[in-house]
């Protein structure tokens, strides 16, 4: 039986599967929320704890963290916060401010509602860890995506927030930043790159491991790029 919990966002992503699978491996409680519920064969016995919730609202949220922080035998000690979009579009005097607003609902909303509601639980175990995902963009930024830019950087300051308002208090808070990850979905939206180049999520999903776990208990407020090749 798991004696800890994790929550991972995001899940069903291209990041998302390797991420679940890496902490099912080590002996966790993985839950993960889905926006809505998705047919499947047979339920997998050993697999994560799924349920449906809107992370974008607050009352989704709370009930994505209450169920991974409601197995007494198995407390919320992790919170991974991978849910997150991109979209590219024109320079800044060419973007509709509802495009630019649509990138911080996308990437930091979720992020803040998640952690802000897992927090309480995380104090009341004893401490743990939160794990978020910026980008590279967000401290080397380009043109044509300052909404994708600006909310992955608010990202990362509210996640150095955390780590320092929480560490008197045992949570700890740490960030990765991706470049371009090898999924499904970026190899057809840039078929002509060089895929070589790029970090797959197998290769990620063991970094993130190690900054929700006791290993890395002297790290937090870190910023970890994990770019690969890229």
């Amino acid at each position: 039986m798991a004696d800890r919990s994790v929550l991972v966002t995001g899940g069903t992503g291209g990041l998302g599967g390797a991420v679940v699978a890496t902490f099912l491996t080590a002996g966790w409680r993985v839950v993960v929320p889905e926006r809505e519920a998705r047919p499947r064969s047979e339920p997998a016995v050993d697999g994560p704890v799924r349920l449906v919730a809107d992370l974008t609202d607050p009352a989704g949220a709370a009930r994505a963290v209450e169920a991974a922080a409601g197995e007494p035998a198995a407390p919320l000690r992790a919170v991974v916060n991978l849910v997150g979009g991109y979209a590219s579009g024109g320079l800044v005097h060419e973007t509709p401010v509802e495009e630019f607003e649509r990138m911080l609902t996308a990437n930091l909303r979720p992020t803040y509602l998640v952690t802000q509601a897992a927090l309480p639980h995380l104090v009341s175990a004893g401490g743990g860890a939160v794990v978020c995902v910026s980008a590279r963009a967000a401290v080397a930024p380009f043109p044509g995506a300052a909404g994708y830019v600006t909310a992955k950087a608010a990202v990362l300051a509210f996640a150095n927030a955390v780590a320092v308002e929480y560490r008197s208090r045992n949570v700890r808070c740490n960030t990765i930043l991706p470049s371009v990850i090898d999924t499904p979905a970026n190899r057809a939206a840039q078929p002509d790159a060089d895929h070589s180049r790029w970090v797959t999520p197998a290769e990620i999903a063991p970094v993130i491991h190690f900054l929700a776990s006791a290993e890395s208990a002297p790290t937090s407020g870190a910023t970890v790029p994990v770019y690969g090749r890229a």
